[in-house]
């Protein structure tokens, strides 16, 4: 059985600040750093046979922390970026509420926001599409784990797993350097063995991007 680790990047003072970030290329701050040791301790555990990362800092970073535990180099890939919310990086939600007002309310009921944010649709297949390049890295029943972002995350394993939209929606947003575990076999295809898992307790979720 195959295993594929998708990994929310460490926490920066963007996510701190409950900014949208997007795209835009935020590093990590102090605690972010520290998150992304103490989850590669927990990670190393799981013998990866290989570590792929967004190319934004806040993600490479993240990887970073696991590759100097295991000796492994990272590979980057631009399709596993978060979600591009466009005009909206940034700003925080109360302010992209003032500013774009039909488009949140858009956001708030799970709708397609439209204007220049990129849709659902695209970053599920995108993220997806990276995802399953990355799984093919290992060898049959190795590991492999992918640094990547909040809504990254979300989208590109339900786009994996084929779920609907309204079926994402019922799950939380992942905690930063928390992550999902999916398995792979001939007979089950992928499954979810484990969601939101993290070496740190409770708190409150920043936004997923």
């Amino acid at each position: 059985m195959s295993r594929l680790i998708v990994w929310r990047h460490g926490n920066t003072d963007w996510n701190a600040g409950h900014r949208v970030q997007g795209q835009t290329d935020v590093e990590l701050n102090v605690l972010g750093r520290r998150q992304a040791v103490d989850a590669a301790e927990i990670l190393i555990k799981l013998k990866p046979d290989a570590i792929v990362a967004s190319d934004l800092q806040r993600a490479a970073d993240t990887a970073a922390a696991l590759a100097g535990l295991s000796g492994l180099s990272v590979s980057y890939d631009k399709r596993l970026r978060e979600r591009y919310f466009g005009a909206w990086q940034g700003h925080t939600m109360t302010e992209i509420a003032e500013l774009f007002p039909g488009q949140h309310e858009r956001w708030t009921t799970g709708q397609e926001v439209g204007g220049d944010v990129e849709t659902l649709d695209e970053l599920g297949k995108r993220v997806s599409e990276a995802l399953l390049d990355a799984a093919a890295l290992a060898p049959p029943g190795g590991t492999v784990v992918v640094a990547t972002h909040g809504a990254a995350a979300r989208q590109g394993v339900g786009h994996l797993l084929g779920w609907p939209i309204e079926q994402l929606r019922t799950l939380r947003a992942l905690q930063n350097c928390h992550w999902v575990e999916l398995t792979h076999d001939s007979k089950r295809g992928w499954q979810v063995a484990a969601y939101n898992v993290g070496p740190f307790p409770e708190r409150p979720v920043p936004p997923p991007v």
